[in-house]
């Protein structure tokens, strides 16, 4: 069996779809869901305790 361009084509395509499900189902997970609305409410902390001046910045 002989691969051309528009087989390896065709199987990058294939692949990237998957991991594209792959991701979506991993975001959509329930589990996951208390880390993203964690990580959704970091804009809105307050910088100061979010983050801590250094000695270099004082």
């Amino acid at each position: 069996m002989e691969f051309d361009i528009n087989a390896y084509r065709s199987a990058v395509t294939v692949l990237a779809l998957v991991l594209f499900v792959a991701l979506m189902v991993w975001t959509w997970q329930r589990k996951r869901q208390s880390a993203f609305e964690e990580a959704a409410q970091l804009p809105f902390l307050d910088p100061d305790v979010a983050d801590p001046p250094s000695p270099e910045r004082q």
